[in-house]
């Protein structure tokens, strides 16, 4: 094995996500399940909508989606999510899932989510990661937040009418376009 090919392998921890640099919000984001038009309207209806979401894209089973909801339900319990300015990013580590997954859902109307300064929630970031991993779960809120104090990208996240423009600009941030 090349000294190259034993570095890369090194890079890449248990999750296989490179290590070098910042982690990409494409090394965990499953495209399949973003949704643009998120139908629910409180916080426990808005966070099952999400992780089944992440099962139709066959990123979850279907018998661990219950248990994965009331896992991210429990640490609302903890304190809110919805960060404010419209944004919540719920999130659990969870034995059910092998590698850490996510996705990201708008809300045209807005989601009652208990956010910190009490407006309502139109952009989710929700991250799923196994136990055994909480350097990767870290990291990735740490994406997921510095994305969102940029205000072009939260501005243009939502305007997206469509699943393709919202990876469009997922891409983009990830090159440092925003």
């Amino acid at each position: 094995m090349s000294l190259d090919l034993r570095r890369e392998a090194r890079n890449r921890g248990l999750s296989g996500m490179s290590m070098e640099g910042r982690m990409k919000l494409s090394d965990f984001v499953v495209r399949e399940a973003i949704l643009v038009d998120l139908q629910a309207s409180g916080k426990e209806e808005a966070i099952r909508e999400i992780v089944w979401s992440l099962s139709g894209a066959g990123r979850l089973a279907e018998s661990d989606r219950e248990s994965v909801s009331r896992a991210i339900l429990g640490r609302e319990e903890l304190g809110s999510t919805g960060i404010g300015q419209g944004v919540a990013v719920p999130h659990t580590r969870h034995q059910t899932v092998d590698r850490l997954i996510g996705t990201v859902a708008l809300s045209r109307h807005g989601v009652d989510f208990a956010a910190l300064d009490g407006e309502p929630v139109d952009i989710f970031f929700l991250l799923i990661s196994p136990p055994n991993q909480p350097g990767d779960h870290l990291r990735a809120l740490e994406n997921i937040s510095r994305h969102l104090k940029d205000e072009r990208f939260v501005s243009f996240l939502r305007q997206a009418k469509s699943r393709e423009q919202v990876i469009e600009l997922l891409e983009e941030a990830d090159q440092g376009a925003h």
